[in-house]
């Protein structure tokens, strides 16, 4: 409801909130129609993480640099993430290129997710994911995959040798 929202907000502006994350969780809306507690929890989100918080950020709710800080650098410091969370030489090149003024609506069939909804379907966001440029290489580039996708573990500062 509106106040647990509010309290959220309150929480970011107050830098309570160290990251933002997202659901990956695919159900399909059959499954998600069950009743409690035969539902699965949670829902698609990673796709639109990036759209729903740069409208955010157009609206003035969010900051690009406390944005760009939660979803980088954050996660670094808070988990330990080796090479990541900066651009700089020995980190690795992950960058997601936006457009801050380009509107779209957020639709079911751009879902790439096995359940193909969202619970944005309908909504119109300003500020869109352009590219992605993975470890240098660009991997997605206006929409389509441009370049071949590859997982690898993480590594954590813990885990590096020291000297």
């Amino acid at each position: 409801d509106a106040a647990h929202r509010d309290g959220i907000w309150r929480g970011l502006a107050q830098g309570v909130a160290d990251i933002l994350g997202s659901d990956h969780a695919p159900h399909l809306l059959e499954e998600k129609a069950k009743p409690y507690p035969d539902s699965p929890s949670g829902m698609t989100g990673v796709q639109t993480l990036v759209p729903i918080m740069l409208d955010h950020v157009a609206n003035g709710r969010l900051s690009l640099a406390r944005f760009v800080d939660m979803t980088s650098a954050g996660p670094k410091r808070l988990f330990g993430i080796s090479r990541k969370g900066r651009l700089s030489a020995g980190y690795d090149a992950d960058v997601t290129v936006v457009d801050l003024k380009r509107r779209e609506t957020i639709r079911n069939p751009w879902i790439a997710s096995k359940c193909g909804w969202t619970p944005y379907d309908g909504v119109t966001v300003t500020g869109w994911p352009v590219g992605t440029i993975v470890r240098g290489k660009r991997v997605m580039w206006q929409g389509e995959l441009v370049g071949p996708s590859s997982g690898e573990a993480v590594v954590f500062d813990e885990a590096l040798p020291t000297r």
